[in-house]
């Protein structure tokens, strides 16, 4: 099987979940680019890897939830999807640290009023063109104890396969075993 993984603010594709999933998945190729920052190029960059690799998963964590969310026409997986990123208080302008290695060996990046304004425009249109397929095949995980975002009712008014595990925010490899991996195997195979 083809994953695709989208990583979460400030992550990169060399993240820990990353290498979790390539050890517990050795079978399957698991693919994970490194996000840009600005959604004017992460959308495009990422639709166009959908099209290009054709997935037959797509996994996205946080700020990778809620791009995840926006690939219609596949089937995937939006880990505590951050929907809201223009309102996060982590998401602020200045320059912030990435905290993982990154493909191109950026150690920085820097959020702009246009990176905010990117984020509202992107939030406004991101349920638009769900479609049947997307409703059965897109499911939402959602930890009980998630300091950082709460968009469980915002999945759930356009998606009914919402599913809440003991966890907050971040994916560590408990959940990854216990809840991701069942998924995946149960739903997805």
């Amino acid at each position: 099987m083809k994953i695709l993984y989208f990583h979460g603010f400030a992550s990169s594709g060399t993240s820990g979940t990353v290498e979790t999933l390539r050890n517990a998945l050795p079978e399957d190729e698991i693919i994970a680019p490194d996000i840009p920052m600005s959604p004017a190029e992460a959308l495009p960059m990422l639709r166009a890897l959908c099209e290009q690799e054709q997935p037959d998963l797509i996994i996205g964590t946080s700020m990778g939830g809620m791009y995840a969310q926006q690939m219609f026409g596949y089937r995937r997986i939006c880990v505590n999807p951050a929907f809201n990123m223009s309102k996060m208080g982590s998401l602020k302008t200045g320059v912030h640290k990435y905290h993982n290695r990154r493909q191109d060996n950026a150690k920085e990046f820097r959020v702009t009023k246009d990176t905010m304004h990117e984020y509202a425009q992107m939030e406004r249109l991101q349920f638009k063109g769900i479609t049947a397929f997307d409703k059965e095949n897109c499911i939402g995980l959602f930890g009980i104890n998630d300091k950082v975002v709460n968009t469980y009712d915002v999945f759930r008014k356009y998606y009914p396969n919402a599913i809440r595990f003991e966890g907050e925010h971040q994916l560590n490899d408990k959940v990854i075993r216990k809840v991701l991996l069942p998924l995946i195997k149960e739903r997805f195979r």
